[in-house]
């Protein structure tokens, strides 16, 4: 048997194993019996905890490639708790092992005195009188905020107020609505906003590409995890927030709030396998329904009914539902119409919202920018999950179809995500597609538009497999263009050599019957996107995946644009 420890961390909201803070011990196994390994590591965790006079709670994951192993703690304990479980997890391996048991008692002293410069009693109960309220506590290592947006009040952790000092009828929350899936989570944060800043509300958006209030970016990066939410719901200015809520975060850490008005689950697709134990897409899409444990009871979820790993996970839930459809036949619209229920689906080129046994007209699919005339169903998707959300937060009638007409296919409003250029009197189409569901969608939609002939530049990131690269390589073939420009992205190498994937990329190309002559190479995806416009013609569509350099190539684009 083999066994290697791959991380101890904090799980500070509810998760994939439970809703209880704690720690969670992540641990590969090979040639063994994953049970047994469970067992013993409970066994320990017992029998410490015990020792250390806590009386908490474990559970378990098992998966292919090992388990994920948590203990509960409190709050103010859980640098601690991962120092248990960790320990817990040193004597297993020892005892599975054969070897000797390490000094956990000496170790356990240490951890006594690491917690006592961990707690803090009066986190604890401002935290329990904040559930009493039924006000919103959000909580970091330096500081803890009651309330949302112009009702918060934030302190340092070391400073906090007594529970009974404290005004609990001053503080609100705001509406706050989730959003995850594998893709169309960018997308669906930023229409959502459009849609609401129709309304004359401030709305805050955390994304995988920014944080933003208003038309205020804070800051550029990845706040798809707890901390950007907790740095939108604490800005004053926040009237609704929109939480891009990606795999990632709610692995790491779990939910960002514990409460909040509506989610939407965009679809469930082939990507990040293999981590935190996430090896299937049955197991994916468990993650992504994790959103469902925020809902509060009156919060409506907001499901794909076209997408099978989304449709099996939504009918095992009691969470009131909207589904969404392209096809208003879907057995599963007809149903929520035949029941009064909600629904958001396209009925002759139009987008319809259903509920308490209405249909409701919200507009036009080919009045949408982003739909590029209906063209891009994925993004026709993407706009009937935000109407259904949308609709769940009850934002005007008025204010949804607003946002769904002034949203536009640009770098402004949806930056890397179908942004359309005119060059040399050719459609240039940019996007961050970097799976193989969504290369697919933007293939889809560039066939669909008219074009004398089409171009193609991308890349791959190194961490794919040579397996993964040939899937996403062959998705791009069914756009059948006349050339072909593969480009290095030297910053997403990630263990390759450079020279590595472009190579094995013209292969699978040369493989499926692609010339060597109608493939090129560039080093960045800058020179790629030179490359491929200096090949085309006018009435030409020039298809641009842009994983780096977004930025240089929006400027160069812009600079050589046909308009103004």
């Amino acid at each position: 048997m083999q066994l290697q420890l791959d991380e101890v961390r904090r799980l500070t909201g509810p998760n994939l194993l439970w809703n209880k803070p704690g720690a969670i011990v992540d641990v590969f196994i090979s040639h063994g019996d994953g049970v047994s390994v469970v067992g013993c590591w409970q066994h320990w965790a017992g029998v410490i905890l015990s020792e250390f006079g806590w009386q908490q709670d474990t559970t378990y994951r098992l998966h292919a490639q090992g388990a994920n192993m948590a203990l509960s703690a409190p709050l103010d304990a859980l640098y601690t708790a991962c120092g248990l479980a960790e320990l817990a997890w040193d004597c297993c391996l020892a005892e599975m092992n054969n070897q000797p048991l390490p000094d956990w008692q000496h170790r356990l002293a240490e951890l006594r005195l690491e917690l006592a410069q961990e707690v803090n009693p009066a986190l604890l109960s401002l935290v329990s009188s904040a559930k009493e309220n039924n006000v919103t506590s959000l909580c970091d290592d330096d500081r803890v905020s009651l309330g949302m947006g112009a009702s918060v009040s934030v302190w340092p952790v070391v400073a906090l107020p007594k529970a009974s000092a404290v005004n609990w009828r001053s503080f609100s929350d705001i509406p706050v609505a989730f959003i995850t899936g594998t893709n169309g989570k960018s997308t669906s944060v930023r229409l959502a906003a459009e849609m609401a800043k129709a309304a004359g509300l401030v709305a805050g958006v955390t994304s995988t590409d920014f944080i933003r209030v208003g038309d205020d970016i804070i800051d550029h990066g990845d706040y798809s995890g707890p901390g950007g939410a907790r740095m939108l719901l604490r800005d004053p200015r926040t009237d609704i927030a929109f939480l891009e809520v990606a795999r990632g975060g709610l692995l790491r850490r779990g939910l960002p709030v514990e409460r909040v008005e509506a989610a939407l689950i965009t679809n469930v697709a082939s990507d990040h396998l293999g981590q935190y134990g996430i090896n299937t897409l049955e197991a994916l899409a468990e993650v992504k329904f994790m959103v469902s444990k925020g809902l509060n009871k009156k919060a409506v979820l907001v499901v794909n009914a076209d997408n099978a790993l989304v449709v099996n996970q939504a009918l095992k839930t009691a969470k009131t539902l909207c589904w969404f459809s392209l096809d208003e036949n879907n057995s599963l619209i007809k149903q929520q119409i035949e029941s009064g229920g909600r629904a958001v689906f396209v009925r002759s080129g139009m987008l319809v919202y259903h509920a308490d046994g209405r249909c409701e007209d919200v507009c036009s699919i080919v009045d949408i920018p982003m739909t590029f005339n209906g063209n891009a169903l994925h993004n026709v998707e993407n706009a009937l999950g935000v109407v259904g959300l949308a609709k769940a937060l009850q934002l005007p009638h008025d204010a949804i179809k607003s946002g769904l007409l002034n949203f536009g296919s640009n770098a402004l409003d949806n930056p890397g995500r179908g942004n359309r250029y005119r060059v040399k009197g050719c459609d240039v189409i940019v996007d961050f597609a970097h799976n193989e569901h969504s290369v697919s969608a933007v293939v889809s939609m560039v066939n669909r538009m008219p074009a004398q002939k089409r171009i193609v530049m991308f890349s791959h990131a190194g961490d794919r497999s040579d397996d993964d690269i040939k899937s996403l390589t062959e998705a791009v073939i069914k756009l059948q263009p006349s050339a072909y420009v593969v480009s290095e992205i030297e910053h997403y190498l990630r263990g390759r050599v450079m020279g590595e994937i472009p190579a094995l990329v013209q292969d699978i190309l040369n493989n499926n019957g692609v010339p060597s002559q109608a493939i090129g190479i560039s080093d960045t995806p800058l020179l790629g996107a030179q490359k491929a416009i200096k090949q085309a013609e006018p009435g030409d569509v020039i298809l641009l995946f842009v994983l780096d350099q977004r930025d240089q190539v929006h400027q160069w684009l812009s600079d050589q644009s046909d308009v103004g």
